[in-house]
This record gives C-alpha cells, sequence and structure tokens, in this order.
C-alpha cells in the first residue's frame, strides 16, 4: 500500500475512529441486550463492557492526538505538511526589508539636504 501524506493520514485516521465509534454502539447494544437476558452471562456482559471500554480509549486517545494537532496548526506553531509558518516568516521579512529600504532612502534624502545647505 502507498504512503499518505500527513493530510491523508489525518482523514485516515479519522475514518478509523468513525468505525470504532460504530463498534463502540455495537457493544453497548450487545451489553444492553445481555443484561435484558433473565439469566445473563457474566462472562458475556464483561467481554461486551471491556471491548467498549477499551474502543472508548481508543476514540479518546486518536481525539486527543487529532485536537493537539489542530491547536498546533491554529497557533502558527510549525507541524509537519504545511508551509503556512514559512510563508508567513518570509512575508514578515520581505515587510522589514521594505521598511528598511524606505528608512535608508529617508536617510540618504536628508544627507542630501544637509549637505546642500551652506
Amino acid at each position: 500500500m502507498g504512503s499518505y501524506g500527513p493530510a491523508n493520514e489525518k482523514l485516515r485516521n479519522l475514518e478509523e475512529v468513525e468505525k470504532e465509534i460504530a463498534l463502540i454502539l455495537q457493544s453497548a447494544a450487545s451489553a444492553i441486550l445481555e443484561m435484558s437476558k433473565e439469566k445473563a452471562t457474566e462472562r458475556t456482559l464483561d467481554r461486551h463492557t471491556s471491548q467498549f471500554t477499551a474502543s472508548v480509549q481508543r476514540v479518546e486517545m486518536e481525539l486527543s492526538s487529532q485536537i493537539r494537532y489542530l491547536t498546533q496548526v491554529a497557533t502558527g506553531q510549525p507541524h509537519e505538511g504545511s508551509s503556512y509558518s514559512a510563508k508567513k516568516e518570509a512575508q514578515m521579512a520581505m515587510n522589514r526589508v521594505e521598511y528598511t529600504h524606505v528608512k535608508v532612502h529617508d536617510l540618504a534624502r536628508t544627507c542630501d539636504q544637509m549637505l546642500d545647505q551652506p
């Protein structure tokens, strides 16, 4: 199978979360169904609840990871797969160069005026 880019990997992980949520609902339904029986099997009930708990933990872990990634992206910190930070820094550098150019030009004009005075 080919490698995924960072964005595709994030989307694939979210698809896995979606499947895991379906598994959570299935486990919960199975546990409720088992409890509704007149003679519920404790071992079966434990298996369903353990599966439910494990799935919830996996979903929480992946969603936390996604939230951390989005927080990192939103705050402009460097992150894999984006050039926003570099573009922003380059634009700021260009603004500083232009400002410096204007100031040097002003200074040259002032120097010329001072030299032209008797």
